[in-house]
């Protein structure tokens, strides 16, 4: 209506004004309503003209979205890796938590029954890591032992060998040959106890560490275990939905507990969809303006700070059957992402909620810059200029947003 008005000062009413005073035709006599449209006619056709190139430069160049929200990531409250019944609830049904508070328990004797097992087999690889260290005493004490025996079979070898050097015959060859089988007997005696010794140093040195840190990674692993069945909120939050009483069966996959939403999420940004034809108009640093109903009558200043560079009408999924463009209902928007111009911005505007948003073309620049010609920066300047109206009608938006939804909506 605004557009057509504008339009008709233009048109329709300087040329109502020749007909009237250049020409002395006066409304009701020479102009009536059989004859207003030969004599207007090139008026109201250059009005019409005007009025659709009016709005097409405006819904153009200060593009308008009425499907904006301030979305928000929820995440569900499960036990990882775990499932089982419920012992314990520490919140209710809706609550801020902070990070590391604990939420509920499950059953844990199972668990607990696998890390005690896991600390009693740790408690026996260093019993037996005690006794194999006396297991490396008692050995060297064997070698020991057995090298002087061997040194004794050795001397009484090399007496008697001397005596049969210096005196044949007065001691028996037989005895000889038996001391040398003795200090072969007592070497091999030797060589065995230094093999137990090595053996013993080996079970203190590498075996009994390397079941000592197997042990300790099962009680660790057990630790985990009993550790998953204390779920405990990942960050700062508030739990919603939150249902679970004691005694009731959790599930990764069937069932969760409830929900927890991030502190601040879904106050930091609001998110618009445009129509694909201004897809070449949005850019980021466009200055925006928009108005929820969680907040009526208020205008906020807005910033465009992303555009999605894909639409999400085109994704696609394999399956087993072929694409059939024919089948998309809705030819999907351009994805932009507001933040507010001034901190706090968004201070009172609950998440969740739809908004309308405008944004708008700004040539400033351009129409600064000392190459952009006359004709040029004076068609700039008109498409900054009819961005005015489209901040009225967002104003006018907003204004009867509270009455259509409280009136005129059927409460």
């Amino acid at each position: 209506m605004f557009e057509l008005m504008f339009c008709s000062l233009l048109t329709i009413l300087p040329d109502y004004l020749y007909r009237r005073y250049a020409q002395g035709k006066r409304f009701g006599k020479e102009i009536t309503f059989f004859s207003i449209w030969y004599e207007l006619r090139w008026g109201i056709t250059g009005c019409l003209m005007l009025t659709v190139s009016l709005i097409t430069m405006i819904f153009y160049f200060h593009p308008s979205a009425e499907s904006a929200t301030l979305y928000y990531r929820t995440v569900p409250i499960v036990p990882v890796g775990v499932a089982g019944r419920v012992a314990e609830v520490n919140v209710g049904f809706s609550a801020a938590v902070k990070q590391g508070d604990v939420l509920f328990r499950l059953d844990s004797a199972k668990q607990d029954a696998a890390l005690e097992t896991a600390k009693r087999k740790s408690a026996e690889v260093d019993a037996s890591l005690i006794s194999a260290r006396a297991d490396v005493v008692k050995a060297e004490a064997q070698v020991g032992e057995a090298q002087a025996s061997l040194q004794q079979a050795k001397d009484e070898l090399d007496v008697k060998s001397e005596l049969q050097k210096r005196n044949p015959g007065i001691v028996p060859q037989r005895d000889i040959e038996k001391l040398q089988v003795l200090v072969d007997q007592r070497q091999s005696g030797v060589d065995s106890a230094n093999a137990s010794k090595e053996s013993a140093l080996l079970r203190v040195s590498t075996l009994l560490p390397a079941q000592k840190a197997s042990a300790e990674a099962a009680l660790a692993e057990a630790q985990v275990e009993v550790d998953r069945t204390t779920i405990r909120a990942g960050f700062d939050g508030r739990v919603e939905q939150f249902l679970l009483r004691t005694g009731d069966v959790v599930n990764q996959l069937l069932r969760p507990a409830g929900v927890l939403i991030p502190e601040g999420a879904g106050r930091r940004s609001l998110q618009a969809g445009f129509g694909q034809i201004e897809s070449g108009v949005i850019k980021e640093g466009m200055v925006a303006e928009a108005s929820c109903i969680s907040k009526p009558w208020v205008i906020i200043p807005m910033v465009v700070t992303s555009v999605q560079d894909y639409i999400a009408a085109g994704q696609f999924q394999a399956g087993q059957q072929l694409i059939e463009v024919q089948n998309a209902v809705k030819p999907g928007t351009i994805l932009a992402f507001l933040e507010p111009l001034y901190k706090g911005g968004l201070e009172g505007v609950t998440p969740g909620s739809s908004c309308i948003v405008n944004a708008y073309t700004s040539n400033h620049e351009e129409i600064s810059a000392k190459d952009t010609s006359t004709s040029r920066a004076i068609g700039l300047h008109v498409v900054d200029g009819v961005g005015l109206v489209h901040a009225l009608l967002l104003r006018i938006q907003a204004l009867l947003l509270p009455i259509k939804t409280l009136v005129l909506s059927g409460h």
